[in-house]
């Protein structure tokens, strides 16, 4: 066995999930539990929940090299005030939000904001490429290396193909914030004449490289060494690694449930569930195929784009991807901006906290005009029965509670 095989058998896993970033975590579940018993159970909550099965009006926007990218539609529905006889419709085009996933996730992971906002505004959710429903991007299998910038390109061939005109508000979650602003930076124009507002939640504008994804010193060295070797392995034998990672599907769930969340325990198992699935449908390949592209990026001064508009910035004070002291760095350079931490919330805030997260959202959807009045989740995806109420959060500088 070669020495990047021995590697790769114990340190696979950490690239696929800790650097599968956006993703990761779940408590591992007890070793006493066999594992036909564990599996019934997932296969119990796939069936079980509605996750992940809002659809839209399906389109196709193609990138600079002809990669095709998969988006859906959501109209809103007619303002009965508006359309009362007697009442002149508004003349003024109503705002598009563009959704914006995640590394290892895709259009699904907003489903309980999709949920939320469905009839209420034009919202626009796409897969980035190799992700979801889109293809695998061609540039990459002719060797070209992913780069943010090439996300932010992509945004762009789905902004022109799904809303073409008018004002646009733009959501992004880890991956998707940096697409966002890999557009601000190459696209001003298009920032200035019709973005009319931002939310970036759970990201970075760059220096992802010092996150430690809650290792100790010694562990992250080791795991930084061995990174470009293991990543050439895992993806030249995706295969062979991919058979690994449903062999050890348990461990999965558990690294998935803990690093995707705050208060791991407290998640509902079907949101967890949920959770895992969009994260092992990501293959392995592509997995290692993005990761470099955080270490390089940095979008700081990007960031001045958005100067002159409403920007909400959320963050979870448990997240080990992106942590909160990234959402302050974005903070800091946009000091009219608004930031809220989210006590005990993880990395995928969205599905953790659902109520909380669309909350914010519609706040600055109505600070925008997009939407007249706030929406609300109801009861889908609440927390468990018993556990605490929705996180506290603090606006400002720091994280709740400081």
């Amino acid at each position: 066995m070669s020495e990047n095989w021995r590697r790769a058998g114990w340190a696979g896993a950490v690239i696929g999930v800790v650097a599968a970033g956006a993703a990761a975590g779940v408590a591992v579940e007890r070793i006493t539990v066999g594992r036909g018993v564990r599996r019934k159970a997932r296969l119990a909550l796939d069936a079980a929940g509605d996750y992940g099965s809002l659809r839209g009006t399906a389109g196709a926007a193609y990138a600079e090299d002809g990669t095709e990218l998969h988006y859906e539609v959501e109209e809103p529905a007619q303002d009965a005030e508006r359309a009362r006889p007697g009442l002149r419709p508004s003349t003024e085009p109503a705002p598009t939000v563009v959704f914006c996933h995640g590394y290892c996730l895709a259009q699904d992971s907003w489903h309980f904001q999709r949920a939320a906002v469905r009839g209420t505004v034009r919202a626009v959710y796409w897969d980035q490429r190799s992700h979801g429903r889109s293809a695998r991007g061609f540039a990459q299998a002719d060797g070209e290396p992913v780069t943010i910038d090439c996300l932010g390109r992509d945004l762009k061939a789905v902004i022109d193909a799904a809303a073409p005109e008018g004002p646009l508000i733009l959501v992004g979650h880890s991956m998707g914030g940096m697409t966002i602003m890999a557009l601000a930076d190459q696209y001003p124009d298009l920032v200035r004449d019709r973005v009319v507002g931002v939310a970036l939640v759970g990201t970075s504008s760059g220096r992802l490289g010092e996150v430690t994804y809650g290792l100790p010193a010694v562990g992250l060295g080791a795991v930084r060494r061995i990174l470009p070797p293991v990543l050439k392995v895992l993806g030249s034998q995706v295969e062979l690694v991919e058979r690994g990672r449903r062999a050890t599907a348990d461990l999965f769930a558990g690294m998935v449930k803990l690093y995707s969340f705050g208060a791991p325990r407290e998640v509902d198992p079907g949101v967890a569930r949920f959770a895992e699935r969009l994260i092992e449908h990501t293959p392995i390949d592509v997995v290692a195929e993005f990761y470099p592209a955080f270490q390089a990026h940095d979008k700081t001064d990007a960031l001045q784009r958005f100067g002159d508009i409403p920007v909400t910035v959320i963050a979870g004070d448990h997240d080990m991807i992106t942590p909160a002291a990234h959402s302050q760095a974005i903070k800091d350079a946009l000091p009219a901006a608004e930031l809220v931490v989210l006590e005990r919330a993880g990395h995928l805030m969205m599905l953790e906290y659902p109520e909380t997260v669309t909350g914010l959202l519609l706040e600055l959807f109505a600070r925008t005009g997009a939407v007249p009045a706030a929406a609300n989740v109801g009861g889908h995806g609440r927390r468990t029965a018993g556990s605490p109420p929705q996180p506290g959060a603090a606006a400002g500088s720091g994280p709740a509670g400081t």
